[in-house]
This record gives C-alpha cells, sequence and structure tokens, in this order.
C-alpha cells in the first residue's frame, strides 16, 4: 500500500535470523522476512498471528532492506502469510537483488507478482488444508475455491528455478499430489516434495514413518521439518 507521502508500505509480522528448515536450503542460514496476511486459511497453519489474525507493523519497503541489511546474512527469505499478496513485494526484491542477496519467495502459488527471485518456493494446498465448514463456514468455501490455481502454477513454473513442497497430512493426500504433477508434468518430479503436517516433533516422526517410505518408492523427495525437530513450533525460528 501507499501512503499519503508516497511512501510505499507492506504489513509484516516479524523479521529474524534463522535456519532454513524446509526445502533445498535445509540448514542455510538466512533472514526470514514474513508478511502478514493471506487469501487462505489452512486449518493447520502454523502462523496464525500472518493469516487467521494477522498482526504486524506496516513498515516502508526501504525500512524492511535496512533491517534486512543489518543481519548481513545473504540468503533472504520472504514468507507470510502470503506474500504475493503484496505489489510491495516487487520493489522489495528488487532492492534485495541490488544488495545482493539470494532470495527465496515462499507462495501457496494462488497469486502472481513478476517478482525478482532466486528460488519460488511453492506450497501447493491439497484439500486436506480446507478449514471444516462447522469452525468457518466462511473460510471452508473461500479457501476451497481459491487454494487451487493452474495459471498461476504454470506461469510461476516457466518464469523462476522453483520447488514444490506439499503438506501432507494423511496417507490418501498422497494421490492427491500424484494427480496435481500428473496436471503439471512439465514439473520436476525431482523438485516435487512431501513434508508431514504437524507442530510437534513426536507428530512429524509419526507421519514420517509412513510417508518417507512412500517418497522412496515414488521418486519424490522426503521433506523434514527440521525448524520444528531444532526449535519447537515457535515465532521467530
Amino acid at each position: 500500500m501507499e501512503r499519503g507521502t508516497g511512501v510505499v508500505e507492506m504489513r509484516v509480522a516479524e523479521i529474524f535470523r534463522s535456519k532454513q528448515g524446509e526445502g533445498r536450503l535445509t540448514g542455510t542460514d538466512s533472514v526470514f522476512v514474513r508478511a502478514a496476511g493471506c487469501n487462505l486459511r489452512c486449518w493447520y497453519c502454523d502462523t496464525p498471528y500472518a493469516s487467521w489474525s494477522p498482526e504486524g507493523d506496516d513498515l516502508p519497503v526501504d525500512e524492511i532492506a535496512a533491517r534486512v541489511a543489518r543481519f548481513d546474512c545473504r540468503h533472504v527469505v520472504l514468507t507470510g502469510g502470503e506474500p504475493m499478496l503484496f505489489a510491495e513485494l516487487i520493489p522489495l526484491c528488487a532492492e534485495l537483488r541490488r544488495q545482493g542477496r539470494h532470495i527465496t519467495v515462499e507462495t501457496a502459488g494462488t497469486l502472481y507478482l513478476p517478482v525478482e527471485c532466486d528460488l519460488m518456493s511453492i506450497s501447493p494446498k491439497l484439500a486436506s488444508s480446507t478449514p471444516p465448514p462447522k469452525d468457518d463456514s466462511n473460510w471452508h468455501r473461500r479457501h476451497e475455491l481459491n487454494r487451487h490455481v493452474p495459471e498461476v502454477i504454470r506461469r510461476l513454473v516457466s518464469e523462476h528455478d522453483y520447488q514444490l513442497k506439499f503438506v501432507v497430512d494423511r496417507p490418501e493426500d498422497c494421490r492427491e499430489v500424484e494427480e496435481f504433477l500428473a496436471e503439471f508434468p512439465q514439473i520436476d518430479r525431482g523438485r516435487a516434495m512431501l513434508m508431514p503436517q504437524g507442530t510437534e516433533a513426536g507428530e512429524l516422526a509419526e507421519k514420517a514413518r509412513w510417508l518417507a517410505p512412500y517418497c522412496a518408492e515414488h521418486d519424490l523427495v522426503f521433506c523434514p521439518r527440521r525448524q520444528i525437530e531444532w526449535y519447537g513450533s515457535v515465532r521467530g525460528t
């Protein structure tokens, strides 16, 4: 958004340094910029302060970039919530690129912006992510309607180096992942990662017992959620 002064601002829930816990760059020291706001409402969302109950500050793009620079860290992860909700992501990525940062954008793949980044990390939402109608009938409808936008997926994977991370909650989800990949034959299966749903190490380990063998058998990548193993499900990690 833009204030009357012409300053471009973005709602940000938190900016912090940690290690990337998921995907190809697992273990990489990174600065995370978490946008506050999301167009979806996964029932299992582990950052509700950026989705169900978004909170944060409206920060000028140059202030966000300046805070990132203070960490003196090459890798930056722009996450959420859903960072692609914010047109301010375009100038922010441009400024971070000017600083020489490696940029990862984490998105559900339902919205498109012409951003500059080094890795587009797409987390398509499966049917099991939809909140039950008894919990929130409005978001049940909106989430189910908006969680899959094929034209955006096609554009993102054609324009960027990418990875796909599917949150898998139950064995039936694996069949839906296969249906998704069949819809997009241009996607490299070696970039499709399946990670167990959960916010506790024990829960993740229990699901890993059947998910990891499935991935090995079907030429997919099993993706642990190391940040939960390392730190637990807490903010700033």
